[in-house]
């Protein structure tokens, strides 16, 4: 790579040009239309159209300032890659067949966004947690969720309504399953079988991710289903997971997903709750140095790049996707990235594309 190629790249990807950064890496974030981006992805006119809600956590009040839907045309100017996580709390479509709230938005996420635009959604828990949270009188609870790996609900609900909303820019759905203690698990090989069955009804030719948050399912025997079947496993830098470079040795160092894309979810730093992550990062306009100049933020940085380069081996496509909780702010965590790759490529002495 030439000084003068690597200096114009670096100045692209200082003003959060993010697009097209590495042929083998796809940047993006978890969700957008944050008021505290604005100046770095949007445009300084958004200022007029914030719409602002409370939202309660851990007992504080939070002011969410968001931006209309249609400012994510100019989020697609600067990322490759989009995770839609409003999915996971709602189907598309009641179990009557009746559009709900999700749908309509998703409706309106496919009209602003441009034609190479590319989406990940998250499946709803509904259909893929063995528990569902409730909250009564202020107190939590965790029920069992009888909806649990119903494939006809998933399919019906979801899975054939974002297809015809998305057709081509629907990229995968991540599957995300929440922690479970040990003693409230099935053992590895059943939880294999039980999903095995789920998959095999679901008979979806969407790509899908999964995300299990559990460690001690994280086995050899969950490791090799995922190759067999073609379904991606899913790098998550998450509360109660291992970093990214300890699940990468746990995989048996592979990619798993039939269509040779890996999605990658930087969430919170390790061993800190989600409450914890949102209020020190909040309210997401600029990097935290207590989450992102630290140890374990720079090492997150490194295991992405690796990813990166080992996936241009093997023909694979990393989706990045970055979260205001992990470090403060997603485009500067995804900026970090950038940079951090194409300094590799420069030592690397390797051509760009």
């Amino acid at each position: 790579m030439t000084p003068t190629a690597f200096e114009a790249q670096r100045a692209r990807i200082d003003a959060f040009e993010l697009r097209h950064v590495h042929p083998n890496l796809r940047l993006g974030t978890a969700s957008d239309r944050y008021a505290g981006w604005i100046g770095q992805i949007y445009p300084a006119h958004y200022q007029r159209a914030i719409k602002t809600r409370p939202r309660r956590l851990e007992g504080r009040t939070f002011e969410e300032r968001m931006l209309p839907v249609s400012s994510v045309r100019d989020y697609f100017a600067h990322f490759d890659v989009l995770e839609l996580d409003f999915t996971f709390y709602r189907p598309l479509r009641e179990a009557d067949g009746r559009p709900t709230a999700s749908l309509f938005t998703l409706q309106q996420y496919a009209l602003h966004a441009p034609p190479d635009a590319r989406f990940l959604l998250k499946a709803p828990q509904q259909f893929f947690a063995a528990t569902l949270r409730r909250s009564r009188s202020g107190t939590v609870t965790y029920e069992p969720n009888p909806h649990y790996l119903d494939a006809e609900a998933c399919r019906q609900q979801f899975l054939e309504p974002a297809r015809e909303v998305l057709g081509a820019r629907l990229l995968g759905v991540i599957f995300e399953q929440e922690y479970r203690r040990v003693d409230d698990s099935p053992d590895p090989a059943a939880n294999v079988a039980a999903l095995d069955a789920f998959f095999d009804r679901l008979d979806s030719d969407v790509q899908a991710h999964l995300e299990l948050r559990s460690p001690h399912l994280l086995t050899p025997v969950y490791f090799d289903w995922l190759a067999r079947r073609g379904l991606g496993f899913v790098f998550s830098h998450w509360t109660w997971l291992p970093s990214l470079r300890r699940q990468w040795r746990l995989c048996g160092e592979r990619f798993t997903a039939a269509d040779r894309n890996a999605v990658v979810r930087l969430l919170t730093p390790l061993e800190m709750t989600y409450a914890e992550a949102y209020a020190r990062a909040y309210p997401f306009d600029r990097p935290v140095p207590e989450l992102a100049e630290t140890r374990q933020a720079r090492e997150m940085v490194l295991d992405v790049t690796a990813l990166v380069f080992r996936a241009a081996m093997e023909g694979v496509i990393v989706n990045v996707i970055a979260n205001n909780r992990a470090w403060g702010n997603a485009p500067d965590l995804a900026r970090t990235i950038a940079r951090r790759v194409l300094e590799e490529v420069r030592r690397r002495n390797m051509p760009l594309h």
